[in-house]
């Protein structure tokens, strides 16, 4: 379990394809200390268990299903990553509850100045539509943020200088590929209501017994 608060970014050193699946070498650009063989760091958003470690650097294994659904296969040497250690019990939640498990991905259709910060509108897949709302909380390759604005396919988010500086975000132009993570409390509540709302992931048009024959056969 992750918060979306990056902790500093890294630089894949190595990448060794391997068929459809891929390993990487990553070392970190910050104070990146007693890196434990088993642990999980997210890769831009990604949860990654550490296969091997030394200082400062360790490698991880994306399966075939995770390049899949994220960017990490368009990584090669001298790329520029978002790295954010699992969150332990006590600590603060500064961001929000981020799995690591990234839904799909978005594409960053434009870039605004807006005084200091930046706007950033991306679009995604509609049928994660209904997990996106104003205000709400969205995880972007990684990073922890407040949805300005949104619609059934897309959504702005307002970036402030901080995390322009401290996060690869800075690098979005349009078309950029990003991981996206959808918030984990909306997706365990529409889920949750599925059985009312007509589906079983809770996308869809609410569905009702309520007819003319059941209201006769009822004495209405």
């Amino acid at each position: 379990m992750f918060t979306g608060l990056v902790q500093g970014m890294g630089r894949v050193e190595a990448v060794e394809a391997r068929g459809a699946e891929t390993r990487l070498r990553i070392r970190a650009l910050f104070d990146l200390k007693n890196i434990v063989l088993g642990e999980s760091i997210a890769v831009n958003g990604t949860c990654l268990t550490v296969e091997t470690a030394g200082d400062g650097w360790y490698t991880a294994y994306a399966s075939a299903e995770t390049l899949r659904h994220t960017n990490l296969g368009g990584l090669k040497s001298g790329s520029v990553v978002n790295l954010e250690r699992a969150l332990a019990l006590g600590d603060r939640l500064g961001g929000h509850l981020v799995s690591g498990h990234v839904d799909c991905l978005a594409t960053v259709a434009e870039v605004k100045p807006a005084g200091e910060s930046r706007v950033y509108t991306l679009n995604f897949p509609a049928e994660h539509g209904a997990f996106v709302i104003q205000k709400g909380s969205v995880t972007l390759d990684g990073i922890s943020l407040t949805v300005n604005d949104c619609g059934p396919d897309f959504l702005s988010v307002n970036i402030i200088p901080s995390t322009q500086r401290d996060t690869t975000i800075s690098g979005w132009t349009p078309g950029t590929s990003v991981n996206m993570e959808t918030d984990l409390i909306g997706k365990y509540v529409r889920n949750m209501l599925g059985a009312w709302m007509g589906s079983g992931n809770g996308v869809g048009k609410p569905s009702s017994k309520l007819s003319m024959d059941f209201l006769k056969d009822h004495g209405f």
